[in-house]
């Protein structure tokens, strides 16, 4: 899909750059292809116009049609319009003292909590600050190995003044759908021996589901009431247009 609208893109500048002179008209007609293609990459229609009505809108400014470049100047507004579309964000993790600072990791399966988490466990221990990885992903018997795997690959082979401990409980692990609610009390535990440890931020590795999963959605709820999280990052598929 990703290849599928960068070719669709290239295209629309490639006709832009071949025009000696660009009219609002060439403006709307390159914006229309863009629109179908984003459109086709799934994005969400209300995005797309958005997006689109900007883009026209800096686009039809005459410093920028009388230029002497008009195609280069259109293909960078496009280019600051996807990335303000795409962000911007604050990337910064807010400590807090004394800690931990709590990050709950949520989103369906399959979508790389497990991974995520050990990415930030290294990063984090390369900035010197302690970490605990907790397991409570109690529907999935190989997560808390996983994660087990992960925390001590990072620990041992990432440079850093930091540290990574791993906090599990797989004996409460079961097969999916019986385990639910279980992963409060890890959560709980967890926080117990983190605070014990002084580590500055503990990650809690949640369960996979999906909205209409009552039963995990409650249970996602009771951690977060349990801890109160100062940050809740959601990990999607990079793929996700909307």
């Amino acid at each position: 899909m990703l290849e599928n609208l960068t070719d669709r893109f290239n295209n629309v500048f490639r006709s832009l750059s071949g025009r000696g002179k660009i009219t609002e008209a060439n403006v709307r007609e390159a914006m229309a292809e863009v629109r179908t293609a984003l459109l086709e990459a799934d994005v969400h229609y209300d995005v797309v116009r958005d997006f689109c009505d900007r883009v026209i809108e800096k686009a039809q400014g005459e410093e920028v049609l009388s230029s002497l470049k008009p195609s280069q100047q259109i293909i960078k507004i496009v280019n600051d319009e996807l990335v303000a579309l795409m962000g911007p964000v604050d990337t910064h993790i807010m400590y807090v003292q004394p800690g931990p600072t709590v990050i709950m990791m949520c989103g369906l399966q399959g979508s790389g909590k497990t991974t995520t988490c050990g990415k930030l466990a290294a990063y984090l221990k390369k900035k010197g600050r302690s970490v605990m990885l907790a397991a409570c992903d109690l529907q999935r018997p190989a997560a808390v190995q996983q994660l087990r795997v992960l925390s001590e690959q990072v620990n041992t082979e990432v440079s850093g003044g930091g540290r990574v401990l791993f906090h599990g409980e797989e004996d409460k692990c079961a097969e999916y759908g019986k385990a639910v609610g279980v992963a409060v009390k890890v959560a709980r535990n967890a926080f117990k021996a983190a605070k014990k440890e002084g580590v500055d931020v503990l990650l809690l590795d949640t369960a996979g589901r999906l909205h209409i999963n009552d039963e995990l959605m409650g249970e996602l709820r009771q951690v977060n009431t349990a801890l109160t999280p100062h940050q809740v990052y959601l990990v999607i598929d990079a793929m996700t247009a909307s």
